[in-house]
């Protein structure tokens, strides 16, 4: 296998402080880790239910790689936190807005080789079906020599739900097709959202389960 790209210390200690909560208490399942290239240009798209998500991805690729994700800028305002996302290479994004800045980071990034990872629904689902933004196809078309490896994240929601214990699935897809000739940023956030859902359908977050409504036409 091709030598592993180096991970932070940072990175290594924030991910092993919630890996029991994760590992052993949400008996995390992880599957396809072997679609996760080592090393190169690589986004991980997965969809997002919960606040835990992007440490239970992290978790479930850390043997393979340290994931750069594009987070919402609000935390970097909680002090001593901000310090911790530089240090594990987290990217601030302004929700709901079309951040330039954010989304020029994130290319260079890619262009320097580095794994970043996106959810493009923007925020947690919280029983709604929410279209994809086209930040994820704007990277991919001025990277698009990166590899686009999907992942499907069931159970997260259930890690708050004390004491009922989660059970954690993780599965990484093998890679996706690139940009479509004439497919649109936009249109292509939802074919990979649409591939990822049939996976892991919306789940709304919050201490009580509730029923998951009917998707909207």
């Amino acid at each position: 296998m091709s030598e592993r790209e180096p991970m932070t210390r940072t990175y290594r200690c924030a991910l092993g402080i919630c890996s029991p909560i994760v590992r052993r208490w949400g008996r995390l399942d992880v599957e396809g880790a072997e679609h996760i290239p080592a090393k190169g240009p690589l986004l991980i798209v997965g969809n997002h239910d919960s606040y835990w998500d992007p440490v239970v991805v992290g978790l479930a690729a850390i043997e393979r790689r340290q994931i750069r994700a594009l987070a919402k800028s609000s935390l970097w305002k909680v002090k001593g936190l901000d310090k911790m996302l530089d240090g594990m290479g987290q990217i601030p994004i302004v929700r709901g807005s079309a951040d330039a800045g954010a989304l020029d980071a994130a290319i260079a990034e890619l262009r320097a080789g580095s794994c970043i990872g996106i959810f493009p629904e923007g925020t947690r689902s919280l029983g709604r079906t929410l279209r994809p933004r086209s930040g994820m196809g704007r990277l991919v078309a001025a990277v698009p020599e990166a590899a686009i490896v999907p992942v499907a994240v069931v159970g997260s929601t259930d890690i708050a739900r004390f004491p009922t214990r989660p059970r954690l699935h993780v599965r990484f897809l093998p890679p996706a097709d690139s940009l479509r000739e004439g497919e649109s940023p936009a249109d292509f956030a939802v074919r990979i959202m649409e591939e990822i859902r049939q996976i892991a359908p919306i789940v709304p977050a919050g201490r009580r389960k509730k029923l998951t409504p009917a998707p909207v036409e």
